[in-house]
């Protein structure tokens, strides 16, 4: 009684089960059916026990075999061993084909001999769980699709570059072969090739759309995408007769945005219609925002770097137009104020002298005249320092080093502060690396001696055929370079970033190290194009 009642709540249980279960014997005979599948047969069909189950569930007049399916049953009896299998089957829903993805798991059932003699059959429709398996595999594919592109144009600052990479990434992921991306002109609103792939040349030059017109200007005009199963038969297409010489018919076109707005468009297709499905197009739009952000940053990379080069010749044209005035008013100087200096001194000295030989007895006139020829003596070595500050006469026509080791006598000596200079391999540089390297270690002699409390100063001045490098070390207090970002109000900073100017402009990079307590290293190194030639040449305005 306890058993009946056991085999009772277990059909109750099996009743309960949501897969359709059906027990069939060897000769694929149905012995029972749980409710499941019950419902789904017609309420008019006879009884399914006793029937055949490939009659029963398929419809079919002989068991499952291929291409169809093949049926695992004689397999499991033979095995006793469990099998598991998905077959796709196609329906009509509303006269709609269908396909139905159903999971069968059959199980052997043995006899108290050990023996198969029927099995059971579970039946469950896994179609759900298939579409969100390719929907997954298919978010899978177009992240890494994205991260494909993303790693094919990080690092490229040139449009070109980024738009030939994408491009060739773009149809590789989608297996195409044709394609290309039209930049929009934000003067005439005209959407135009710059990249692409299997298309003529006769093609990519006439095919000039404004916005609005044809496929791509109208994607352009609405920022939304178009997908077509044949282009040739659309009647928004522009320019057929190009379109049907290039024989092109399977196309998708999505927008490339930056910043809501449409900077391009990129047209990928095909020769074959249909080829293309809506996953493509989204994978495609989805490219298009990255792609887009991309083209933006690219062009404003390539407008700074146009400011910047604009900076760099202003910059050029200013420090060229300043040395040419530093040497035509230490000409003048030299050429009047120091000579009339010296004319002044000298009759000062010599009107001393008269005064003495003539035995003229006067204190006060004799204490001023010896006031004003020291003042004159004195002023003219200040004007001589300051021709010397502006254009050293050295620089011009010795060169490079006697300028440094004349301004280094003049102006660190003084201060106590020992300095060497080395030099290894020196010519007659380009005037305009001699001037830059010059005005280098000028600012950085200055600052030594208003601020750096050094004892001690080494230049060394390395040049071959190749480069020149100058490097300036003192052993003063040092100080945080990480702490001058910017030039601040008050002038600090100026002198550093002057520096880094100027060695820039002739090709050149400037470092600078330094740490509180630790001293100074300034390395300025420029490289050497072409053969030097003789003092005259090099000169600033020689000629």
């Amino acid at each position: 009684m306890q058993q009946q009642e056991v085999s009772v709540n277990l059909l109750e249980v099996i009743d309960i089960v949501e897969d359709e279960l059906l027990v069939v014997d060897g000769e694929y005979c149905v012995k029972f059916v749980n409710s499941s599948l019950g419902r789904r047969l017609p309420e008019d069909a006879e009884s399914p026990i006793g029937r055949y189950c490939y009659e029963v569930v398929e419809g079919r007049d002989s068991p499952c075999s291929a291409p169809l399916w093949d049926c695992p049953l004689q397999e499991v009896i033979q095995s006793g061993s469990p099998t598991t299998s998905t077959r796709a089957r196609r329906t009509m829903d509303d006269d709609v084909s269908v396909t139905r993805h159903i999971k069968f798991t059959m199980y052997p059932i043995k006899d108290r001999h050990g023996n198969v003699a029927t099995t059971v059959c579970l039946r469950r429709d896994v179609t759900a769980e298939k579409e969100l398996e390719k929907e997954i595999l298919t978010r899978h594919h177009q992240l890494l699709a994205l991260s494909r592109i993303s790693s094919a144009v990080s690092g490229l600052w040139h449009l070109d570059e980024i738009l030939n990479v994408a491009l060739d990434t773009v149809l590789e992921i989608i297996h195409g072969t044709i394609g290309g991306i039209l930049l929009l002109d934000e003067r005439t609103q005209e959407l135009h090739y710059q990249v692409q792939r299997g298309l003529s040349a006769e093609y990519a030059e006439k095919m000039r759309l404004a916005v609005g017109e044809g496929i791509a200007g109208t994607v352009a005009q609405t920022g939304e995408p178009i997908l077509l199963r044949d282009i040739s038969k659309d009647p928004r297409t522009a320019r057929l007769d190009l379109v049907s010489a290039e024989g092109l018919k399977g196309f998708v076109s999505v927008p490339l945005r930056a910043k809501n707005e449409v900077v391009g468009v990129m047209n990928i297709a095909s020769h074959m219609p249909g080829q293309f499905a809506g996953e493509d197009m989204y994978l495609l739009h989805s490219i298009g925002h990255q792609l887009g952000m991309a083209i933006e940053q690219a062009r404003l990379y390539e407008r700074l770097s146009n400011a910047r080069e604009r900076y760099q010749r202003l910059l050029q044209h200013a420090i060229t137009a300043q040395e040419e005035e530093r040497k035509r008013i230490a000409r003048e100087l030299h050429d009047g104020t120091s000579q009339i200096l010296t004319g002044l001194a000298l009759n000062l000295q010599a009107a001393m002298d008269i005064a003495e030989m003539d035995g003229v007895q006067n204190a006060r006139m004799d204490e001023m005249l010896k006031k004003a020829h020291g003042l004159a003596i004195q002023t003219s070595i200040e004007v001589t320092r300051l021709i010397n500050d502006l254009r050293p006469t050295l620089l011009d026509s010795l060169g490079l080093a006697p300028a440094i080791q004349r301004y280094v006598e003049t102006c660190l000596q003084p201060k106590g502060i020992d300095a060497t200079l080395k030099t290894r391999g020196h010519e007659r540089l380009p005037s305009e690396v001699e001037v830059a390297l010059f005005r280098i270690t000028q600012e950085a002699i200055n600052n030594i001696m208003k601020h750096s409390e050094a004892k001690s100063v080494d230049i060394d001045l390395q040049c071959d055929g190749e480069k020149c490098v100058l490097r300036i070390k003192d052993d003063g207090k040092g100080f945080d370079v990480e702490e001058i970002t910017k030039v601040e109000k008050t002038g600090r900073g100026v002198g550093l970033f002057g520096m880094k100017e100027r060695v820039t402009l002739v090709g050149g990079s400037c470092s600078i190290r330094s740490r509180p307590g630790q001293g100074t290293t300034i390395i300025s190194e420029v490289p050497l194009t072409g053969s030097t030639v003789d003092a005259e040449d090099k000169s600033v305005g020689s000629g």
